[in-house]
């Protein structure tokens, strides 16, 4: 068994993205733009995901950038299609024609980290069994609600649905992953912060609430919030894998202002561009020191 400093799990998804500028093939993946936020701290990353044998190559660009990856071989990769319909970010329409086989307590026997991220795509992929195995093995486990409240309909949409295990999976969690329209949907509170207060009843110590401005963090009772400040927004799919994976891996070291900090600035520059994070740490550096002082 190797430990790591931070590890994240969840399946691949080959993405169709369509905007108003046109149709982009993304290789995507909740893990996989969270592990290339993490790996800029220069932390020992580990990433295990479910895809079919032939998408393998898309956990190269990973790899060449020092993270391990675990790949668990499914009949089938993950499908999916995302159409932001007009310029609001938070605003889009997701439909998925394939799904990967789900993860299994046995799939994370080999993780032992000092933060674990559960980067799910929709309801099943991880099940509470697995979240239970991942319990004792990370110091922060942290999880995004998106992989539990969103289900597949017969029309192949992937809508919100009541969550029936929310108050046993929350009481596992370190920190809370939303954006503002899954945080109203959980606790019908429109307001961001009155939102944020209601899930951290559950359980969680920290909740990262992602919205269209930038991120608000509520941990130990206060309240820390950072815009986002990207020059030009093209890469919107990814924008909270990247994160909370951001804030996360940077919790292992420093406060959750700082953390919420570091995280506002790196999924900007993040925002710049398709696909995951290709910056350097001091191009993160020195944005924050240009905008957030």
């Amino acid at each position: 068994m190797q430990n790591f400093d931070f590890v994240s799990i969840g399946a691949y998804t080959k993405d169709t993205i369509v905007t108003q500028s046109g149709t982009r093939q993304v290789d995507g993946g909740g893990y996989s733009y969270a592990a290339h936020a993490a790996r800029l701290q220069g932390l020992n990353v580990g990433a295990v995901t479910r895809l079919a044998h032939e998408d393998r190559k898309s956990t190269d660009l990973l790899r060449r950038c020092g993270v391990e990856v675990m790949i668990y071989e499914s009949p089938k990769s993950t499908l999916m299609r995302l159409e932001y319909p007009t310029a609001n970010v938070d605003e889009r329409i997701l439909t998925v024609t394939d799904v990967a086989d789900p993860f299994v307590p046995e799939h994370v026997a080999s993780v032992q980290a000092q933060a674990v991220l559960v980067s799910a795509s929709i309801r099943g992929e991880v099940s509470f069994a697995v979240l239970e195995a991942l319990r004792p093995r990370a110091r922060l486990l942290g999880l995004d609600v998106q992989g539990f409240v969103r289900i597949l309909t017969p029309d192949g949409r992937l809508a919100y649905e009541a969550w029936p295990e929310m108050c046993q999976v929350l009481a596992l969690v370190d920190v809370l992953k939303t954006d503002a329209v899954e945080a109203e949907f959980l606790t019908g509170e429109s307001d961001i912060h009155a939102a944020a207060r209601r899930l951290a009843a559950y359980g969680p110590k920290e909740i990262v609430l992602t919205h269209k401005d930038g991120l608000l963090v509520l941990a130990n009772g206060e309240y820390h919030a950072q815009p986002f400040r990207p020059v030009e927004l093209r890469g919107r799919s990814g924008r909270g894998d990247t994160c909370v994976g951001s804030y996360l891996s940077y919790r292992l070291q420093d406060s959750p202002a700082e953390a919420t900090r570091w995280a506002a600035a790196l999924t900007s520059l993040k925002l710049e561009a398709e696909g995951p994070v290709q910056r350097t740490r001091a191009d993160v550096e020195n944005l924050i020191r240009k905008q957030y002082t």
